[in-house]
């Protein structure tokens, strides 16, 4: 995977209140939050395509006699 890269952002100060409010609800920073706005956007409206996909594994860690 690429690294990541920064960008400056200007953005207006009520939309980043909100973005913050939104990320603590969420447990994300607001970084991550925008970045997950930004991505779900692109793949709504067709522009990029959803490749990463999060698999949770459940082990049945309870012995069996």
């Amino acid at each position: 995977m690429a690294a990541k890269k920064s960008y400056p952002l200007r953005i207006n100060p009520e939309v980043l209140a909100a973005m913050q409010r939104w990320s603590d609800d969420e447990l994300r920073s607001v970084n991550a939050q925008i970045e997950y706005v930004l991505r779900k956007a692109l793949v709504d409206s067709g522009r990029v395509k959803l490749v990463e996909k999060v698999i949770t594994m459940v082990e049945d860690n309870t012995a069996k006699e």
